[in-house]
């Protein structure tokens, strides 16, 4: 057995103090930056009338009937100067399985681990400037304006997302940009956003990556609102395809909400063309949605929305929705939701103009869908 010496106590005494100076100086370092780890978790029972003209109906759980359901990681640096680092990571996951949420990707690039978010960047006075995949500004300007301001069940978040899909993820050879997923999220983006007055506003920029030229597999996207007396926004975005560089989608956006008391009034429009690769066009969609919140209770918010989406280029391409809602806080963490669609679909109609997360519940017959679970946030 080792004697321990006056020697050998001293040396440990040593080492042991200039751990201990080594931590408390790192301390200060560690303590500029803030990093914090979020998420929603949200989950419910959905019943459908119908599954087909034969009138089936099912019933089934929910993952994200209000919000989507993530894990995230977001922190920021203070660099001194005026100038503040972040980064933000965010992972998109189903409550009912608890598998990876699927991605609107272009075929071959397999499901993104944080699909939403993987960036970084700085900020200032100026404004900000993001790197990486990030949420494009055109959706954001509009969620204040859009009826239902796009919940992941029974709002035009999916007319917007399928119109932008079909067009941009296929497979090599095939209409397709790798930087897009559903013209929400998106790839090698760099953004930059900023507030002035009552006005906040993004301007987005994917670079195509694509040699000898500028243009193929890029996207270009802006968004902005303004926030007074009454809320507008406005949006516009074009993705372009991989080989051709055509536009394969355009679409673009205007909203209003007026509050008055209780009660908030809102109305969007949203338009979205789609090209082959070659320039013929596919589909014009346009999808109008009016609604109103009524604040009844310190704790409860009740909605009504009605949404007509239609391709013009197809008539049958039609679907007619009046959508009722409400959503009980609990508390400012945890909502307890209940809402109610009445689908009324066309002989052809297909996910460019659903509202519906499934995408059409039954072709040329009329639906009702009903929706209740409970969303946690952290």
């Amino acid at each position: 057995m080792l004697q321990h010496t006056p020697v050998s106590r001293c040396l440990k005494r040593k080492d042991i103090s200039a751990a201990l100076l080594l931590l408390a100086a790192s301390v200060p370092a560690m303590a500029e930056n803030n990093v914090s780890i979020y998420g929603i978790i949200d989950a419910g029972l959905l019943y459908q009338s119908k599954t087909d003209p034969t009138g089936q109906s099912k019933t089934s759980m929910e993952t994200s009937g209000l919000r989507q359901t993530v894990l995230g990681f977001k922190g920021d640096r203070d660099l001194g100067k005026g100038l503040e680092g972040f980064f933000n990571l965010e992972a998109h996951f189903d409550t009912n399985n608890g598998q990876f949420h699927g991605t609107g990707d272009a075929q071959g690039n397999g499901t993104p681990f944080f699909r939403r978010q993987a960036n970084l960047g700085l900020r200032g006075d100026w404004g900000s400037v993001t790197l990486g995949r990030q949420y494009g500004p055109a959706l954001l300007a509009h969620i204040g304006t859009e009826p239902r301001a796009f919940k992941e069940q029974f709002s035009n978040l999916y007319a917007w997302a399928y119109n932008q899909y079909a067009a941009t993820a296929g497979a090599p050879g095939t209409e397709r940009n790798t930087n897009n997923d559903v013209g929400i999220f998106f790839s090698n983006a760099i953004q930059y956003r900023n507030t002035v007055g009552p006005v906040s506003f993004g301007l987005l920029w994917s670079p195509g990556g694509k040699a000898g030229s500028m243009d193929k597999n890029t996207v270009l996207a802006a968004g902005a609102s303004y926030t007074g007396p009454v809320i507008l926004s406005a949006s516009y975005q074009v993705i372009k395809d991989e080989a051709t560089a055509n536009d394969n989608v355009k679409h673009g956006g205007l909203g209003i909400a007026v509050p008055f008391g209780d009660f908030t009034f809102k109305a969007n429009y949203l338009n979205a063309k789609n090209q082959l690769n070659t320039g013929a066009n596919v589909s014009n969609v346009n999808a109008v949605g009016v609604g109103m919140d009524w604040k009844w209770n310190p704790q409860h918010t009740a909605t009504i929305a009605y949404y007509d989406n239609k391709d013009t280029r197809n008539d049958k391409d039609h679907t007619r929705n009046l959508v009722l809602s409400n959503d009980y806080a609990l508390r400012a963490d945890t909502t307890i939701y209940v809402q109610m669609a009445i689908v009324d679909a066309d002989s052809q109609a297909t996910i460019k103009t659903s509202i519906v997360a499934a995408g059409v519940p039954s072709v040329g017959a009329t639906s009702t869908l009903l929706n209740a679970g409970i969303n946690f946030t952290f």
